[in-house]
């Protein structure tokens, strides 16, 4: 707090706002603040100007604090080596009134993201970032990339729930290893300063979900701790499930150590798999037990800044062809280490940050990789591999302007790539800012794309990796009670890997690279939101995808993307402790799928094209003290849709829930 340089005179304020409208966010200069909130600490981390915390990716506290005068100049920057701004996919204090159960169906309404669910209540989902596959999407945890390199449909199977989570963001142009269509950055949080809250929750199908959270701070030391359990008996037949996640976080800052930053979790799933990965077969079953811990340490010194992180992640996945039985049995044991280093040096011509990382990926499987010649216990086969990246990053911050580049180098079984990033901000009048970025980024296969077969899948050893150059142009406006965002982006994707139907190859599946793929896309959102009065928010979003891919080609993921997608949602407070909020969101997705109207049987399989759907969700809520009560209803229509194709979701789903939180 006393490493402070003198700056130039400059505007003093003695009050604090997160607000993206506020003045920190729009001034784009040197900013004086005598009162601050130890929770800006959490934002300082992301910023880059003439000061900058040590804290990365923290949690927030709403503690105040007298300190000294610190100037700050409010540019954001990603928690990651890449240059471009992050869009922001979920903001916890700003929904905290719609029907949201879990992360899956907060990502749902954003327009960047399709979330194709297999089941109820996120048993088993992908994310997609902009057209692109599940595999092409890193996902990280406060920071740390926890992405699997088995296969996409495991990455997001994070062990926290949605009331650990204070917002989810997408970050653009990662130069580096696995973010091909950018990277998912899931950050967690405290709900105050020392708290014990528990949350349950029931309704139709035999749901159940209890959570138990809880957070304590002292002094320097914060400790976030939650354990749940979520089952049901399903909304169809073998769609029933069991759901264990327990997840801590522990951040202590020393004026003489550092910031240190620990987290861990653990997750246990089993879930009834319908039709999940064969459409024809009603008794397939999965289960999955995941665990995962990371540590981060920042220290500063005068202009330079030392910051290190490893983490690591443990799979395993048995998945069952017939619920029970050996026969068609698959077991996957992946681990997941990673490390990285870097280094800040403030100057009056900016930061400049040097890092570098390290990741080592290893499976034991039953089918996926090299043989062994001494089965490792149920498995017969193994793999592994070592990935690196070196980056050079430069932020300036001028007035009106801001301007980043980032340059790296990639290290893999392939050989060396080299990848870049390019930003630019610009701020005509103080509550629009308008940009341009161009990043190149890139992913490695993953086993199950080099090593599955099957009876209907052929796989490809010889695939290399995938890459793209995406350029975005994109504005931002804040002013008051309102807010908009335009996004338009064009991603070059080259040697892109996929599923190809093959009919010289015996009518299967082939692994393969159709080489080129252009994906271009619009997002257009908008808000208002006040604290007081009967209305409190509006928000409303559309997104448009359209792809180059040809169409003689039959493919698993190119043609299968969102062409458009719109949502609305409205938040009232017709009473002090009322609060109703209804969202309404309308799909409509590209592409076609094999029907088969006998369950069981693949024979007499035809083509569907998918239909446009609309799902309307609500809820109503009583809130006075520590007592929270409220009544949901999701999909109100009783639309009849399906994500991923042939596997029907939901219809009309009614239940309630009861929170009670102790202390702030």
């Amino acid at each position: 707090m006393k490493e402070i340089q003198t700056m130039k005179p400059g505007p003093c304020f003695k009050r604090w706002s997160r607000a993206n409208y506020g003045v920190f966010a729009s001034l784009r200069r040197p900013v004086t603040i005598g009162v601050l909130s130890v929770g800006m600490s959490s934002i300082l981390s992301l910023a880059t100007g003439e000061a900058q915390a040590a804290e990365v990716d923290t949690m927030a506290y709403s503690k105040v604090l007298e300190i000294d005068e610190v100037a700050i100049v409010g540019t954001k920057a990603n928690p990651t080596r890449s240059t471009m701004s992050s869009t922001v996919l979920f903001d916890r204090t700003a929904v905290a009134a719609a029907p949201l159960h879990t992360l899956e169906s907060a990502l749902r309404l954003a327009p960047s993201i399709d979330l194709r669910e297999r089941g109820a209540r996120g048993v088993q989902a992908d994310i997609l970032i902009r057209g692109g596959s599940f595999d092409q999407t890193m996902i990280l945890l406060n920071g740390i990339n926890f992405t699997d390199a088995r296969t996409g449909h495991q990455s997001h199977s994070l062990p926290v729930d949605l009331d650990c989570i204070a917002g989810v963001e997408l970050i653009d142009g990662v130069t580096g290893v696995g973010a091909y269509a950018g990277a998912v950055n899931v950050r967690t949080t405290l709900a105050g300063d020392r708290y014990l809250r528990f949350e349950g929750t029931g309704g139709g199908d035999g749901y159940a979900y209890g959570n138990l959270s809880g957070g304590w701070t002292a002094g320097r030391l914060k400790l976030f701790a939650a354990g749940s359990y979520r089952r049901s008996d399903g909304y169809r037949p073998n769609t029933d499930f069991d759901n264990w996640n327990g997840y801590v976080r522990m951040t202590w800052d020393s004026e003489r150590a550092g910031y240190f930053d620990l987290q861990g979790g653990y997750q246990s799933r089993g879930f009834g798999s319908n039709g999940f990965y064969a459409a024809y077969n009603p008794d397939q079953y999965e289960a999955t037990r995941t665990g995962l811990a990371s540590v981060r340490w920042v220290k500063g010194w005068g202009d330079f800044t030392l910051s290190a992180s490893a983490g690591y992640r443990k799979n395993f996945d048995r998945y069952d062809w017939t619920r029970g039985k050996e026969a068609g049995r698959n077991r996957h044991a992946t681990d997941n280490v990673s490390s990285e280093v870097s280094a800040d040096y403030h100057s009056q011509a900016g930061i400049t940050t040097l890092g570098g990382d390290y990741a080592y990926n290893h499976i034991f499987s039953t089918n996926l990789g090299d043989r062994l010649e001494v089965p490792h216990g149920d498995y017969t086969h193994a793999k592994s591999r070592h990935t690196g990246n070196i980056w050079l990053r430069h932020v300036k911050s001028f007035r009106r302007f801001d301007v980043a580049g980032s340059f790296g180098l990639s290290f893999t079984p392939y050989g060396r790539s080299v990848l870049w990033s390019v930003s630019g901000g610009y701020r005509p009048v103080q509550p629009l800012r308008l940009e341009v970025a161009a990043a190149q980024s890139m992913r490695l296969p993953t086993f199950t794309d080099l090593y599955y077969t099957s009876a209907a899948q052929i796989n490809n050893l010889d695939l290399i990796p995938e890459k793209a150059i995406t350029w975005r142009l994109g504005a931002d406006y804040a002013s008051g009670c309102w807010s908009a965002s335009l996004r338009t982006y064009y991603r070059d994707g080259r040697d892109v890997i996929d599923w190809v139907w093959r009919p010289d190859m015996g009518n299967k599946w082939h692994s393969e690279q159709t080489s080129r793929l252009g994906t271009f896309g619009v997002e257009v959102t908008g808000g208002y939101r006040r604290p007081t009065g009967v209305l409190r928010a509006v928000t409303a979003s559309y997104a448009y995808i359209t792809t180059s891919q040809r169409s003689d080609l039959v493919t698993k993921n190119a043609m299968d993307f969102m062409r458009h997608k719109a949502a609305l949602g409205i938040e009232l407070q017709p009473l002090r402790s009322i609060s109703v909020s209804l969202t309404g969101s309308l799909f409509d997705r590209n592409g076609a799928y094999t029907f088969y109207p006998q369950r069981g049987s693949s024979a007499g399989g035809y083509e569907r094209s998918y239909e446009p759907y609309f799902l309307l969700d609500g809820r109503v809520a009583w809130t006075k003290g520590i007592w929270k009560i409220y009544f949901d209803a999701t999909n109100l229509t009783g639309a009849d849709y399906c994500d991923i194709g042939g596997l029907p979701m939901p219809g009309r789903w009614l239940g309630g829930g009861l929170v009670v939180t102790i202390g702030k």
